[in-house]
């Protein structure tokens, strides 16, 4: 499905999704692998291996990064408990508008497809949490376990995002210090992702989306996926005839996936690429079943202003921009 052309978001991102819920083709891309070992040492060679990635493709997968596997293992069990619970009980934490926090089902309207992506979701940003946490009878464990994810990926994050200074001319910690999880301005987000179950399903539910086609609010995302449970693709942009072509980006042990939001793009001048992306539905001869995933999104604190290294674009809060994003993508 398509949006009527009279919809008009309000801004050139989303509107860039406006129209892009067909199928198009599927592509054979190389998604670079970047070893984060050693990384105090190989940071010049390490930040430039990411420019490079961010530059022409706008993903890039993590390796040797540094997040125990079976911190993520036990996370993704935590998150499959969680999404069990009762729709009463989720009920209690709901995600309000524009908080970014809490647990929704079926809410999140792409303007590629104008319709409500396949799955719920439970987000945590730290300072709105307050009365959203399930109590340790519900789930014993779910909040210390989230919160050592949520830490160790604000981590990893800003090791990268500390490259991207490097490269734009920024301070050392300039994006560290942006994103300051001490503050009351902070909002990086911690996403838990259950794609519904393909239970009893007819010919037709296969030609829709768990996700439509998007590129993401924020700085940086770092995606976990588990093995076996795919769907996830990417589109730098049209080719030369006009298509939209989609590459698979499979789920692989020890791999963080990561992609470049509009906010870095437009804090770079868009030197940095913001990259469509999507989940499909699987065919019906794949793995049917529940798809999780783990996203964390490295957000500008609020108060942080977004300007770029030679001020291509107006100045602009953190708040204000992800305001506007979050407001005009629920249209």
């Amino acid at each position: 499905m398509t949006l009527p052309a009279s919809q008009d978001y309000g801004m050139a991102e989303l509107n860039k999704e406006k129209g892009i819920g067909g199928v198009g083709t599927t592509k054979a891309r190389h998604v670079p692998q970047i070893d984060m070992s050693d990384f105090e040492k190989r940071k010049h060679e390490i930040a430039d291996q990411l420019w490079s990635a961010a530059t022409e493709i706008g993903f890039f997968q993590l390796v040797n990064h540094g997040i125990p596997q079976a911190q993520i293992d036990a996370a993704f069990d935590m998150a499959e408990r969680f999404f069990d619970l009762s729709a009463d009980i989720k009920a209690q934490y709901p995600l309000e508008k524009g908080t970014n926090a809490g647990w929704e089902y079926k809410a999140q309207v792409r303007p590629s497809t104008g319709t409500a992506d396949n799955k719920e979701s439970y987000q945590i940003t730290l300072p709105r949490m307050t009365g959203l946490w399930p109590t340790g009878v519900e789930l014993a464990g779910f909040k210390a376990t989230m919160l050592q994810l949520e830490r160790n990926n604000w981590t990893l994050g800003m090791q990268v995002l500390s490259c991207f200074a490097m490269k734009l001319g920024f301070a050392p910690d300039f994006f560290t210090d942006t994103h300051d999880p001490l503050s009351a301005e902070y909002q990086s987000t911690l996403r838990l992702i259950h794609y519904l179950p393909m239970r009893d399903a007819k010919p037709e539910d296969f030609k829709g989306w768990r996700a439509g086609a998007h590129t993401d609010f924020d700085c940086l995302t770092l995606l976990h996926q588990r093995v076996g449970q795919g769907g996830l693709q990417l589109c730098p942009g049209r080719e030369s005839d006009g298509e939209l072509a989609w590459t698979d980006v499979e789920p692989k042990p020890g791999v963080v996936t990561c992609n470049i939001g509009d906010m870095l793009m437009r804090w770079s001048d868009d030197q940095l690429q913001s990259t469509l992306h999507r989940v499909r539905m699987p065919a019906q001869d794949e793995y049917l079943g529940p798809r999780y995933s783990l996203p964390f999104f490295c957000q500008a604190n609020k108060d942080a202003i977004i300007e770029g290294p030679g001020g291509k674009y107006a100045p602009i809060t953190a708040h204000d921009y992800l305001q506007q994003r979050i407001a005009a993508n629920s249209l």
